[in-house]
């Protein structure tokens, strides 16, 4: 029983250390919801699509119903020259087709007689059609297509800047990650060479090692303080890079606490963070890029274009037709024999405008799937050459870590043999010197490799987990 309580015992103050031990690290996934849900440009970025929204309610009121008022008076010499009432209410329609509803009340000595109407006002609902242009396609219609259109794009353009701002902050936290690395990396060199030049100056003593070696292991230790020190300058340096990415409510930026530290199995989860997948096929992933999907919805929106061209070669024939009556409450008193009807026709004998329109409008077109072609390849070589780059960086991360367990072996081997009088002081700091390098290039390299990764992100455009 005891047993079992001291083993209880241990077993919670494990889980109160590795719990307090995750507190100090900010891990990639914590970091960009942070950037994800604070950062001022990406709410910037969202302003698109609500701009957008506000376009295409613009648009949409092209096709409000309207009330007109038209009040004509005058009066001169106490005499009534003429007093003219025309009101109307019209209801655009998504065709070339527009309802309409008329009033009018015209009274006067000197009232020209086409104005004559009964004592109670005469009504006159009627419509009037676009017979051939405007009939399909107008420029009101095709407005509030494009605004539609717009809206996806802004979505999709949306997308654009905000992956483009993940990418940035990425890029920071992982030179964040290995400035911290190098730094302890750094750290435990210091450590080395401060216990050796501990054990020289004893071996001295002792009358086993000459004054020189503690000349040797002095000066060791202070180029690895000179290091260390240039990578702290780094480190730091690194840090308020990060926090320029850090924000919390109402635009409150934040810095990180000095406790605050990066998470060493980044490299191991940075995959399922930006929600990637080397070993598919990616191609897939072109189309649905916003890139090429903005390029796709703008190709869309110079198609409208083109047809809107097309229906201006055509002839402007606008028909007009109103039924005339004093008695607007009871409909079967219409008679179609009381009406108001007009006709205009329009046509253009040469149309050199709207045929060099309707060509512009076919070459925009020409250029902009010329545009998505190129993009379209464009992505997918650098996808390909992306890939190349993390499988080459993880070949080279496998050959430098053999490397690092060489020449730890062999530092560990002049090191005996400098205990046993037969090595040399020299010779042990050259081999740590190239046990660093390497270890530094080992991280190098996976600051390479996840950079790429990061790339990958930014090209295929995938959505943060």
């Amino acid at each position: 029983m005891k047993k079992m309580f001291f083993t209880l015992l241990l077993l919670v103050n494990m889980i109160s250390y590795a719990q307090a031990e995750n507190e100090n690290i900010l891990t990639l996934s914590e970091y960009l919801g942070y950037v994800k849900k604070y950062h001022p440009i990406v709410k910037q970025a969202r302003l698109k699509t609500t701009e957008s929204q506000i376009k295409l309610l613009k648009a949409r009121g092209a096709f409000d119903p309207k009330i007109e008022v038209d009040y004509n008076r005058k009066k001169f010499k106490k005499t009534t020259y003429y007093d003219k009432l025309n009101t109307s209410f019209k209801i655009p329609t998504w065709y070339g087709v527009q309802l309409k509803a008329n009033y009018e009340n015209n009274s006067g000595i000197f009232l020209n007689p086409e104005f004559n109407v009964p004592d109670n006002g005469l009504y006159s609902p009627g419509i009037s059609i676009s017979l051939a242009k405007g009939l399909l396609t107008n420029k009101r219609m095709a407005t509030l297509k494009k605004a539609k259109i717009y809206t996806q794009q802004a979505k999709a353009d949306q997308q654009l800047l905000i992956n483009d701002i993940f990418y940035e902050s990425i890029i920071v936290y992982l030179n964040w990650l290995k400035s911290y690395q190098i730094k302890q990396t750094y750290v435990s060199f210091v450590k080395n060479a401060t216990d050796r030049l501990s054990n020289v100056k004893k071996s001295f003593l002792e009358g086993d090692k000459p004054a020189i070696d503690t000349l040797e292991a002095n000066i060791n230790l202070k180029n690895r303080l000179l290091d260390l020190e240039k990578s702290n300058i780094k480190y730091l340096k690194s840090k308020l890079n990060l926090s320029n990415y850090l924000w919390i409510t109402d635009n409150i930026p934040l810095e990180l606490e000095n406790n605050m530290l990066p998470d060493l199995k980044t490299n191991a989860k940075i995959n399922l963070v930006l929600n990637i997948n080397t070993k598919k096929t990616i191609k897939a992933n072109i189309e649905n890029n916003p890139k090429v999907q903005s390029l796709q919805l703008k190709k869309e929106q110079l198609k409208i274009d083109k047809r809107l061209k097309i229906n201006n070669i055509l002839p402007k024939i606008d028909l007009e037709y109103n039924f005339l009556t004093s008695k607007y409450k009871n409909i079967v008193d219409f008679d179609t024999n009381n009406y108001k009807a007009g006709l205009n026709i329009s046509i253009p004998i040469f149309l050199r405008k709207e045929r060099s329109e309707l060509k512009l409008a076919k070459l925009k077109i020409q250029d902009i799937d010329f545009v998505i072609s190129s993009n379209k390849v464009k992505l997918q070589n650098k996808i390909n050459a992306t890939l190349n780059e993390i499988a080459s960086y993880k070949k080279q991360n496998n050959l430098l870590n053999d490397l690092i367990s060489n020449y730890l072996q062999i530092v560990k081997a002049e090191e005996r043999k400098f205990i046993l009088g037969e090595g040399s002081l020299f010779r042990i700091n050259y081999r740590e010197v190239k046990l660093i390098e390497t270890k530094i290039k080992s991280i190098n390299t996976y600051f390479y490799a996840m950079n790429s990764t990061a790339n990958l992100f930014r090209i295929t455009q995938n959505s943060i987990q």
